[in-house]
């Protein structure tokens, strides 16, 4: 155990420094926390200073339960992040999001992965890590003053909510994808267990997320609840939520957005200016040691054995992944071509990747391609959104205006 306390020493202060100096940061050098992370991450580790080393099998354990936890923290976040009425519109659009482009760009990103000369199915596995829009990297294009004065409302929140349902229709890709790798557990074996996962999530979110909501509103009715307990309730309730599912062996991540729609339709008040405060420095700072980590243990060498392929791979995986299939599905989304380009291009992967990476690890898909494949594309992606993301809000503003401080009209049926 003698990495365990330097290895928290070195993230735990890492992320409060990089939280102190946030802000010069951004007016300085416009890049992202997590990109900053990833950079350290690589310093301190062995393919530069050599400070901190992990064993894979550690590795395995701290992406498993670390982005558990932390995309539990962030679905909820954007469960609570608009009013229940607003959201009530967008169920439609955000079904086709899931149903329709998400399936789509597993495809996409299977044929990319083709270019590393990988199995079929262990490409399939690939496209189904790297499909769902991930919710924590997703937060910091869409949250904040900037962004809320830049986009509108419409496309903030169908990130939000893709991003935040995508658990579901995720869950079921990876299982059955890491049935077909390993023949033995049987896709039907398979299918069976993502059934019960699924709908004991979806049932176990839905009960406790209209308990809380419920047993909130009557506290406050009663004036039995201040202020600062009411900003944590939420977080204790994704953390509950996410024990409850996982006893039971359902999908937790699931569950927790599930009980914060629930939770949010409910619940009669909640101090929403500070609570998203509260979400927003949870997406921001949590994340950093996640990110951190894998900047330790990212395979250079895998990457160099692919040599050329491998840039191939990621910048194809970039451009096909999501930005063909939002342009052509932007009237049933009801928003323009220009809007549906941004949310093509600025879909991030990140946390929930390594989710699923680290649980077709634990599922025994052991493979160094399926682990370089989907580290390398988080690494870039983290990358090109953490040197893209501010300058590319202002470039949309510019040539667009400022659509959030507009307001909503239906996107053009011509």
């Amino acid at each position: 155990m003698d990495w365990l306390a330097p290895t928290l020493a070195v993230l735990g202060l890492g992320g409060m420094v990089l939280a102190l100096v946030s802000g010069p940061l951004e007016r300085w050098v416009p890049v992202s926390e997590p990109l900053v992370a990833l950079a350290v991450g690589v310093l301190v580790g062995p393919a530069a200073l050599g400070l901190v080393r992990l064993e894979q099998e550690l590795v395995d354990v701290l992406l498993l339960e670390g982005s558990r936890v932390l995309l539990a923290a962030s679905v909820m976040a954007a469960a609570l992040r608009y009013p229940w009425e607003r959201l009530r519109g967008l169920l439609r659009p955000t079904a086709l999001l899931l149903a329709g482009v998400m399936p789509l760009a597993a495809l996409a990103t299977a044929a990319s992965a083709l270019v590393l000369a990988v199995p079929i199915s262990l490409a399939l596995l690939v496209g189904a890590c790297l499909a769902p829009t991930d919710p924590v990297l997703a937060a910091a294009v869409v949250n904040g003053e900037p962004a809320a004065r830049t986009l509108p409302h419409r496309v903030r929140a169908l990130l939000t909510l893709e991003s935040g349902a995508n658990d579901g229709l995720g869950v079921v890709l990876v299982a059955v994808l890491v049935a077909v790798v390993l023949p033995a557990q049987g896709v039907g074996h398979a299918l069976g267990l993502v059934a019960w996962e699924v709908g004991a999530g979806v049932a176990i979110g839905a009960l406790l997320g209209w308990l809380a909501g419920l047993g909130l509103s009557h506290a406050d009715r009663h004036d039995d609840v201040g202020e600062g307990p009411e900003l944590v309730y939420t977080l204790l309730l994704a953390v509950g939520v996410l024990g409850v599912a996982r006893t039971v062996e359902a999908a937790g991540v699931l569950a927790v957005f599930v009980a914060g729609l629930a939770y949010n339709r409910f619940a009669q008040s909640s101090p929403r200016e500070k609570q998203d405060a509260v979400d927003e420095g949870v997406n921001k700072y949590a994340v950093l040691p996640l990110v951190a980590v894998l900047g330790v243990v990212l395979p250079w060498e895998t990457w160099a054995g692919w040599g050329w392929r491998a840039v191939v791979f990621a910048a194809l995986v970039l451009l096909v992944r999501r930005l063909p299939f939002l342009l052509a599905l932007h009237r049933p989304l009801g928003v323009a071509p220009h809007q549906a380009g941004f949310m093509g291009l600025f879909g991030p992967m990140g946390v929930s990747a390594l989710f699923y990476l680290a649980h077709a690890r634990h599922e025994g898909v052991d493979d160094p391609a399926l682990w370089g494949a989907v580290t390398l594309v988080v690494a870039v992606s983290v990358v090109v959104f953490g040197v893209t993301g501010a300058p590319g809000r202002k470039t949309y503003a510019r040539r667009y205006g400022h659509e959030g401080d507009r307001e909503e009209r239906p996107a053009p049926s011509g």
